[in-house]
């Protein structure tokens, strides 16, 4: 496998490189337009999610509970499905369901960050864009981090490599 220096895609005007993410990751607040649509249906829209930031992956955008169709579409899932991030604590996960489909474990958010840097995006919600029909970043369609376990969204805007891509697990 070819090193992580001659891996590195090096960003081009307007871009950012995974690579310049710092571990630990950072939460930053993004006006981009977030929209998220699963089975025809708009279930969350914002303009004040979070990002987070970290070393090799693209970001993950953290929704405003309040911005997100909640009491309409998501259940609380089943304590079946657990992660835990040494910076952001216990994750606690959604399954999303819109007239007829549904979808298992489709979003997580963190009730107790255990880290305070994180305590801004207590309650925010991210949502797995492989498991929706559409979710755009400022319009653009983004294309989901690959791998089954990640959650970040991948823009033109951003380049990798990226962790979840066959390889990449040692990293």
């Amino acid at each position: 496998m070819a090193s992580f220096s001659s891996r590195r895609i090096p960003p081009g005007p307007g871009q950012e490189s995974v690579w310049d993410y710092p571990r630990p990751p950072r939460v930053e607040e993004t006006s981009k337009h977030i929209e998220v649509i699963f089975n025809g249906v708009k279930i969350a829209d914002t303009r004040r999610a979070k990002r987070v930031l970290e070393t090799s992956h693209p970001p993950t955008y953290y929704i405003p509970p309040e911005d997100v169709r909640i009491k309409e579409y998501f259940k609380l899932a089943p304590n079946e499905k657990s992660s835990f991030c040494e910076w952001k604590g216990a994750a606690n996960y959604y399954t999303i369901e819109v007239n007829g489909k549904r979808v298992e474990n489709a979003a997580w958010f963190y009730s107790k960050p255990t880290e305070p840097n994180f305590s801004s995006i207590k309650d925010h919600i991210a949502i797995y864009a492989n498991k929706m029909d559409e979710c755009r970043v400022d319009g653009e369609r983004v294309t989901p981090q690959p791998g089954q376990f990640y959650g970040g969204w991948i823009t033109k805007d951003i380049v990798g490599p990226f962790k979840g891509e066959p390889g990449t697990m040692g990293w």
